[in-house]
């Protein structure tokens, strides 16, 4: 169909304007749908439910450690902690065996044991149509009303930072899903530890939410995921309006670099889980980067934030960063 979109996130245009034509009307949601923020928030009285919801549709190795944490961690990068999961199971017609089904509960509830989260619910169904098990996820998460953060919240003058570097996901993705075709450029011990990028340094980044918001004064926060670190950087830059000049190049682990290149993914485009993007009081970023440091988290310095409108310009390249109107990734599930 010539009109259809392709795969991915829609255009964050189109989607803009289909929720402007769906206003929340609960004064009790302080924070609702709209493009660049990690969650909801809704106003209990006492503490503030932050909820979010995302799908695995990239990876099917290990797709129950993947929801939940892909889940947590915007819970986490609005300041809350991550505290209930549900999980909605899509299983392929004439594949889904009892095995599968335990293996990827097993999955979903060693990541929530390792999170402190409960799995309250879901639902589980066999489905037509679909040739691999697909998982939407539900996180619900707690938060005190003075340490509720935001994507819209960066100031002009915050540092820039990354955790980690990037793209830690895209790398196990590649790996795990693609492992035939990188076999022969590549040796074992080499694919086996970028598969393990999920686990090491994982794609979790809960932890480095909570340390960072102790440490010192941390203004804005996002999950680069779906689109790469590039994506987040712009959706930070649209959700505050603030330009956000930017050399991220220190930040591109040299694995990660590898596997991208040899299947014609973009790195700085491809799905990032396990990076978190901070914008942090200039005064506070040693602190910050100390304290992650001391937990043996790595933290890149990649930039600063400037007064608006919206941009995020590239330095090394004096240019704007160049928006992926898709994840790279999807090049290799078409």
């Amino acid at each position: 169909m010539r009109d259809a979109y392709p795969l991915g996130k829609l255009p964050p245009d189109v989607l803009a304007a289909i929720l402007a034509r769906h206003p929340i009307t609960d004064p009790r949601v302080l924070i609702g749908p709209r493009p660049g923020e990690d969650a909801a928030v809704i106003d209990l009285g006492g503490q503030l439910l932050v909820a979010k919801t995302d799908p695995i549709t990239f990876a099917s190795d290990e797709i129950g450690w993947y929801v939940v944490n892909v889940n947590a961690n915007d819970i986490a990068t609005m300041g809350a902690k991550p505290v209930w999961f549900m999980a909605t199971l899509l299983l392929p017609q004439g594949q889904t065996t009892r095995d599968l089904v335990e293996r990827i509960f097993d999955q979903i509830n060693q990541a929530c044991a390792a999170l402190g989260v409960a799995l309250v619910g879901g639902h589980t169904e066999i489905t037509f149509g679909i040739d691999r098990p697909i998982v939407i996820g539900s996180m619900f998460g707690l938060c005190d009303r003075d340490r509720l953060v935001t994507t819209s919240g960066a100031q002009a003058g915050d540092a820039l930072i990354v955790t980690k570097g990037f793209p830690i996901e895209a790398t196990a993705i590649i790996a795990r899903e693609k492992r035939d075709m990188l076999a022969a450029t590549f040796p074992a011990d080499f694919l086996d530890r970028c598969a393990d990028f999920l686990h090491h340094p994982g794609i979790s980044v809960v932890r480095d939410a909570e340390i960072a918001t102790l440490a010192g004064r941390v203004h804005a926060m996002h999950d680069p995921t779906e689109g790469g670190l590039a994506t987040g950087l712009w959706e930070m830059a649209d959700a505050s309006g603030k330009r956000l000049t930017v050399d991220s190049d220190n930040a591109l682990l040299e694995d990660a670099q590898k596997v991208c290149v040899a299947v014609g993914v973009d790195p700085f485009g491809a799905i990032a889980s396990g990076s978190l993007l901070m914008a942090v009081h200039p005064d506070d970023m040693a602190a910050i980067t100390a304290a992650l440091a001391a937990e043996d988290i790595a933290a890149f310095a990649i930039g600063r934030v400037d007064v608006g409108p919206a941009e995020v310009f590239d330095l090394p390249r004096l240019a704007p960063l160049r928006r992926p109107a898709r994840d790279e990734i999807v090049k290799l599930f078409e």
